[in-house]
């Protein structure tokens, strides 16, 4: 179910509130473009400056939307287990396909408390993607640890943003050839896919989700050479998303597309005149703009 190209979704803002109508025009467009999944509320959702009330209207109106035409993986991520276990809880009832969970950042939890975390998670009786993301956690979930998760029936997948592209043969050795891996990274993605991956949840795939969904597919079919063709049309766009924070590059971007608001929550500002003109041409490397 979880493969290909699968949009780390932006909250869309209008005057400091979540737009709505605009997060539901966007999973239309996804589900138009061909994209294979939605990802709402993780860190590129802004997930952590929204309130509780507003992580749950995010899941429960995506869900609504896509409306089972493509799978929702819901961010349920937090560094408190109980939370966690709530934001779990919430994506069930709202009806999500999975949630993605990632490894409790700042308390630096061992490798122990990575799986009693986890299995807390698995709990609720939903379909757990582990988050695992070193540079932004400052806690790095071993293959070993994996493994040991994967026994359990709901720990199903990984999104790995560890830029390191042994790890996924290490962790396809220890937890089986059915445990979905997904990268974390749009630049590495094809390298990813073929070292074993399956998909990516992609920031780039917010601007260009048509360009990436075909992408995903070309590596899934195996057409390296192909493949290459595309990544060198959508690689300035990756690396200009990510000259600033990605989700501000990407929301900016939305916007001279005409999908959202360029706004977003601080701490995070808007992009500087440098960085906004570096997508623009990237954009039109791409063909997304004239």
């Amino acid at each position: 179910m979880f493969k290909g190209s699968l949009p780390a979704l932006v909250t869309p803002f209008s005057n400091g509130q979540v737009d709505v109508d605009a997060l539901k025009k966007l999973v239309n467009w996804h589900v138009d473009q061909g994209s294979n999944g939605l990802v709402p509320v993780g860190t590129t959702g802004e997930s952590p400056t929204l309130t509780h009330a507003e992580h749950d209207l995010v899941v429960e109106t995506v869900v609504s939307e896509a409306a089972g035409r493509i799978p929702v993986i819901a961010g349920a991520g937090s560094n408190n287990t109980a939370e966690t276990v709530r934001l779990v809880k919430a994506a069930k009832k709202a009806g999500a396909d999975a949630a993605l969970v990632v490894t409790p950042y700042y308390n630096k939890p061992t490798q122990a408390g990575l799986i009693a975390h986890f299995t807390a998670a698995a709990e609720c009786g939903l379909p757990i993607i582990i988050y695992n993301i070193p540079p932004r956690s400052v806690v790095d979930m071993t293959p070993d640890t994996m493994a040991t998760l994967a026994k359990l029936e709901m720990i199903v997948g990984v999104k790995d943003a560890t830029a390191d592209l042994s790890r996924v043969p290490a962790t396809r050795m220890r937890c089986g050839p059915d445990f979905i891996q997904l990268s974390g990274e749009d630049a590495t993605a094809l390298g990813y896919n073929a070292h074993g991956g399956v998909g990516c949840i992609s920031v780039t795939a917010n601007i260009a989700p048509k360009l990436i969904a075909a992408f995903q597919e070309t590596t899934l079919a195996g057409d390296y050479a192909k493949a290459l063709t595309q990544l060198d049309r959508l690689m300035p766009l990756h690396e200009a998303v990510f000259t600033e924070p990605g989700l501000v590059g990407a929301k900016y971007g939305m916007s001279l597309l005409g999908m959202c608001s360029e706004e977003v929550r601080s701490p995070l500002v808007g992009l500087t005149d440098g960085t906004k003109e570096k997508i623009r041409v990237a954009m039109v490397h791409a063909g997304l703009l004239n």
